[in-house]
């Protein structure tokens, strides 16, 4: 473009460099001049003005040139980047000419500004999704946060330094540990549960990934030791990966519960062990002594037999118990409720009991509400309550005492209560009273027994009936066993 603008200029630049030429030529060698001296200055003042004239009109094309370049460049700056890369971005009214100056300047700008617009949309489309794959990210990590920090369990893991860097909110309470951004080395954390702390260290070291479970003993702030079933593998790390050692994670589930339950159900069997062994030793014993002849008459004949008949009803009573309460608990018993009297059935309790009273001279009396007092339960299960109160009573009040049993409407309630002169019981003794197989150390010469009738009152009436039995007691001077019970309403007797 720049050749025609030249091209043009050229017979223009020619005939003012021919006049200034020839007019210098005339001014320096006068003998060369045809004319007089006023016409060669003149021929000379032309030249100089073609020549001037020249050169501004160049100057001012490239600078038209110039300024319409500049338009162009600012009109492509200020379109949008998906304009610019659209071939008609270079319709524009100073270059829609194909001569135009600086017109291939114009197309090498907008080429580049659209390749750079190109460049900018794939940036910005990256960007975008690395902004959308990030906020996914930050989200999952919240949520698996929010998550570790609401288990129940507690969870701890350390890195391949042994210091601690997870902890949640349950193993900061167990363990009293403090996660922060400064280092805390474990064995500074867990000064409680060594157990711990060597479990962890030891899986540190280990090159397997299987998970190891064991069972420790944490001892709590307030001095109460607690079980736990530990899950502890190694965890990988930075460090790990460039070759050096790893971390360790470690779940505890809290076995206490069933620690408890394992050592009651040990307790309960070794209890059920030793009562059952007791009938069957005597039974044995006696039978050994009734096969090897020692009973020579009769009346020892009769004695040996009537002991054994004694210690297998007594087995019976065991074997019928432990069954009643298996299947309460089981929630498998056949529960018949009814509409019942609970002055009837505290009736035929005593009824049933005033032989066992009157053989040990102990007055049984009843104190009944005037009131009815209407029960919703299973008869049979509210009339064995009732005569396992009663008959624990005389058992353990000596010859000459008294035995109460009274009844009486609480508000929707409805409670009747058995009071002896009997010899009473501890403290303790109230609180463990009602479990499997406890019986009062002291006061096992008394009477013989299984130690679980309080413990099937017990089921029978909260379990089964929803209220709840209580007692109260003094060493020395008696006990009183109070049952509540859901009332259906009071009529006169």
């Amino acid at each position: 473009m720049y050749e025609r603008r030249l091209t043009a200029l050229l017979p223009l630049a020619l005939l003012a460099a021919t006049c200034t030429t020839l007019g210098l030529a005339w001014v320096v060698e006068p003998q060369f001049a045809p004319t007089s001296w006023p016409v060669r200055l003149a021929i000379v003042l032309i030249g100089a003005g073609l020549v001037v004239a020249t050169i501004r009109l160049a100057l001012a094309q490239s600078q038209s040139a110039a300024r319409a370049a500049e338009r162009y460049v600012s009109r492509l700056c200020e379109l949008d980047s998906t304009l610019v890369q659209e071939e008609n971005a270079l319709d524009l009214i100073p270059f829609r000419k194909e001569d135009a100056p600086w017109r291939e300047f114009a197309q090498k700008v907008r080429r580049r500004m659209a390749e750079f617009a190109r460049q900018a949309d794939e940036i910005e489309m990256a960007r975008s999704g690395v902004e959308v794959r990030f906020r996914r990210l930050a989200a999952e990590r919240d949520q698996l946060r929010e998550i570790l920090m609401n288990l129940a369990d507690p969870v701890l893991a350390i890195d391949s330094f042994g210091d601690v860097v997870v902890a949640n909110a349950s193993a900061e309470r167990l363990l009293d540990i403090r996660t922060t951004d400064e280092a805390h080395p474990i064995f500074e954390q867990l000064e409680r549960c060594q157990d711990l702390l060597n479990l962890l260290t030891e899986t540190r070291k280990r090159k397997a990934t299987t998970p190891r479970s064991s069972e420790v003993k944490v001892a709590a702030a307030d001095g109460k030791e607690q079980f736990f079933r530990v899950t502890c593998r190694t965890l990988a790390t930075q460090q790990h990966s460039m070759g050096g050692e790893r971390g360790a994670v470690a779940v505890l589930t809290d076995i206490s519960n069933l620690k408890t339950i394992q050592k009651r159900n040990a307790e309960f069997v070794s209890a059920v062990s030793h009562e059952m062994k007791t009938p069957l030793s005597s039974i044995r014993a006696y039978v050994e002594l009734l096969v090897d002849g020692e009973a020579e008459d009769d009346a020892t004949r009769e004695e040996f037999l009537g002991i054994i008949n004694n210690q297998a009803d007594r087995l019976q009573r065991l074997i019928d118990n432990l069954l009643n309460l298996a299947r309460i608990e089981a929630g498998v018993v056949a529960v018949n409720k009814s509409a019942q009297s609970l002055n009837e059935r505290l009736a035929e309790a005593i009824r049933v009991l005033e032989p066992a009273a009157e053989q040990k001279q102990i007055r049984l009396t009843a104190e009944f509400s005037e009131l009815y007092l209407g029960v919703l339960g299973d008869r049979d299960m509210l009339l064995q309550a009732a005569i396992n109160l009663v008959s624990n009573a005389i058992k353990y009040t000596h010859r000459g005492g008294s035995v109460t049993v009274k009844s009486r409407l609480n508000d929707k309630e409805v409670v009747f209560e058995v009071q002896d002169t009997g010899v009473g019981l501890s403290p303790d003794d109230c609180r463990r009273v009602f479990e499997k197989f406890y019986r009062v150390k002291k006061d096992r010469e008394m009477a013989q027994g299984t130690g679980l009738g309080l413990a099937l009152v017990k089921h029978i009436v909260e379990d089964v009936h929803g209220g709840r039995v209580e007692v109260e007691s003094e060493l020395g001077r008696g006990s009183n066993f109070r049952v509540c019970l859901p009332g259906l309403g009071q009529l006169n007797a």
